[in-house]
């Protein structure tokens, strides 16, 4: 199914979530909840987060309905993984850059999703259409420490843990220019932007909450090393909120300069090093540590050997 719009004025006074379900009869009422929560939804060009947002008559409503396949179509692909962790109910790898996590407009196939199919035969059905066993995503450019559920049990169970904030998710990345101060904490509303649809920002109304939390590792000259702590897990989270601070992500094209400091990069230097969690089965805390690309290590020592120098 290719992607879709939707657009329509509110007739009555009423919740969201009913005025999608009249007008939308051919989706599910988790379908249209989930286009809500992706952003999807725009009430008089803002973003509603909100399923019982009450909406007067008048009202302009848009809706994007993204493309998808069933998951029947997703072909199996034998594409090489790097395995941090694995047992018969999670799989824990190492994503490399350029990467893309599911099937999407555009990458259709050759994700994460695909080689995940190859490499767990009863993968199929856990989590829904086009993203068995996803619990959480990373960025195409993004590399690092990412979870995957085999089974449905493990599944929900990983998904309450980011809901309730008992897995742990760290990152290292590497700045434009040098904070003030050594440690902070974020806590900027993030949601789609409203003219640049391929962005997200920190917006004042319609946004969801986004808490990162980030300390200085190093100081590199014009750059620094930072670690950053996700309280919750919006989209671009740590890439909008480090351009906010005015310390952009390097390589980051999408909200900083894209400029690499005479390193080629792929995308923004940014990798999940570290995910803690406890396990679905044996409840006991499983942490598991994912070495960054050599990119990010020969940039970090270029930069070092640039502010000894």
């Amino acid at each position: 199914m290719s992607e879709q719009y939707f657009n329509f004025e509110v007739e009555q006074k009423e919740r969201l979530d009913l005025v999608l379900t009249r007008h939308l009869e051919d989706f599910s009422r988790s379908r249209l909840q989930n286009l809500i929560t992706q952003g999807n939804v725009l009430v008089n060009g803002q973003i509603a987060s909100k399923k019982n947002s009450l909406l007067e008559i008048g009202d302009l409503v848009q809706v994007n309905v993204p493309a998808s396949r069933e998951l029947s179509e997703v072909e199996a692909q034998d594409i090489p993984l790097t395995i941090l962790y694995e047992d018969k109910d999670l799989i824990i790898i190492n994503k490399p850059s350029g990467l893309v996590v599911h099937p999407a407009p555009g990458h259709p196939d050759g994700t994460l999703v695909n080689a995940l199919l190859a490499h767990c035969q009863d993968l199929r059905g856990i989590g829904g259409v086009e993203r068995p066993g996803i619990v959480h995503r990373l960025d195409r450019d993004t590399t690092g420490a990412m979870v995957v559920a085999k089974n449905d049990y493990t599944h929900q169970h990983l998904q309450q843990q980011l809901k309730e904030k008992t897995a742990r998710r760290e990152y290292w990345g590497i700045v434009h220019g040098s904070p003030r101060i050594t440690s902070g904490t974020i806590d900027q509303p993030i949601g789609r932007h409203r003219i640049e649809r391929k962005k997200m920002a920190i917006v004042a109304q319609g946004g969801k909450e986004a808490i990162t939390h980030w300390q200085l590792k190093e100081r590199l000259g014009s750059y620094s090393l930072l670690n950053y702590r996700l309280e919750t897990g919006r989209t671009h989270q740590i890439r909008v909120h480090s351009s906010f601070m005015g310390h952009p992500i390097v390589g980051d094209s999408l909200y900083g300069s894209g400029k690499s400091p005479g390193v080629k990069l792929e995308g923004q230097v940014l990798h999940a090093w570290q995910l803690s969690l406890i396990h679905p089965r044996t409840a006991q805390e499983l942490t598991v540590t994912a070495p960054p690309p050599e990119s990010f290590n020969k940039l970090l020592s270029l930069l070092r050997l640039r502010t000894v120098s």
